[in-house]
């Protein structure tokens, strides 16, 4: 499980506060990717979209089903199966902070 880093993001208008917020990184290793969600499924499957190019149905694992809300639109790091390809597990959503932060050094 590989956090990237720690970055500092200023809230309110003009306040001086700064929230830390970690970002998590796919790992090459354990074949994690980057993947958008483009349809709700139903009964915990997601159609997502991965950045490889390729269309997945993704089943959100046990483990965040219930504490994390997965929306269309929402980034998530998924895990393709090896011997279906045209599946994956859904193992990370990401905030909007760190979506941002994502982007805005170009890992998306």
């Amino acid at each position: 499980m590989g956090y990237l880093a720690d970055y500092k993001k200023k809230t309110g208008p003009g306040a001086g506060e700064e929230v830390i917020v970690r970002v998590r990184l796919p790992n090459r290793r354990n074949r994690e990717q980057f993947a958008t969600a483009d349809l709700m499924l139903g009964a915990n499957h997601i159609r997502v979209r991965s950045y490889d190019g390729v269309t997945r149905v993704g089943r959100i694992k046990g483990k965040i089903k219930k504490r994390v809300w997965i929306r269309e639109g929402d980034v998530l790091i998924v895990v393709p199966w090896d011997f279906q390809d045209e599946k994956c597990d859904i193992i990370y959503r990401y905030t909007k902070p760190q979506v941002e932060w994502l982007r805005k050094n170009n890992y998306l």
